[in-house]
């Protein structure tokens, strides 16, 4: 599935593939990010190419929001409807010192959890894009998220072990199961 995205602040092209190996082909010009976006191609096993230019020489949010914009409406369009997954995932993810733990629901009721309690820098990257970033792709995905913080003081390892945990926990919910059908006794996601 590839989208492309067009603003004032950012030119993006997001292009995945839910059936993939974790082949990451990222370049956003904020190196910490590619560094997490990376992980979470991995660790999905989500085929991830990535390529945002944007307004950096202001901040990073922009590009940080963005991307999880257009993540997120790549990932609600290569997936829904749902059909033959497991629907429910989940992880707890260790990094040294720090764990955290994702829940997920590919819901199409977009709700995130949000309690990793960063602050502060990690090089240059300002802890509280993660936040911006996970609820921006989070709500496009249409999908439900609980990411929160077990235990850990280093704010690399913490945001690090987020990304794979929700990676992990995104790996499980997609699982093929062909006895699942439409996963909702609802009849409808």
């Amino acid at each position: 599935m590839k989208i492309e995205r067009k603003t004032k602040e950012t030119d993006i092209t997001v292009q995945i593939d839910l059936e993939g190996d974790g082949k990451a082909d990222i370049e956003t010009g904020i190196g910490f990010f590619d560094h997490m976006l990376e992980a979470l191609a991995k660790h999905s096993r989500i085929d991830m190419f990535i390529r945002c230019k944007g307004d950096t020489h202001i901040d990073f949010h922009h590009s940080v929001e963005d991307v999880g914009i257009v993540l997120g409406e790549a990932f609600y369009k290569a997936l829904f409807p749902v059909q033959n997954r497991e629907r429910f995932g989940d992880a707890l993810v260790v990094m040294d010192e720090a764990a955290v733990s994702c829940g997920i629901d590919l819901s199409n009721r977009p709700f995130l959890i949000y309690d990793l309690g960063l602050d502060g820098k990690v090089g240059e990257f300002d802890c509280e894009l993660f936040e911006e970033f996970f609820r921006a792709f989070v709500f496009n995905a249409r999908i439900t998220c609980h990411l929160v913080k077990v235990r850990g003081k280093n704010r690399h390892h913490i945001a690090e072990a987020s990304f794979k945990a929700l990676a992990v926990a995104l790996r499980r919910a997609l699982r093929y199961d062909e006895k699942a059908g439409l996963p909702s006794t609802k009849g409808l996601l």
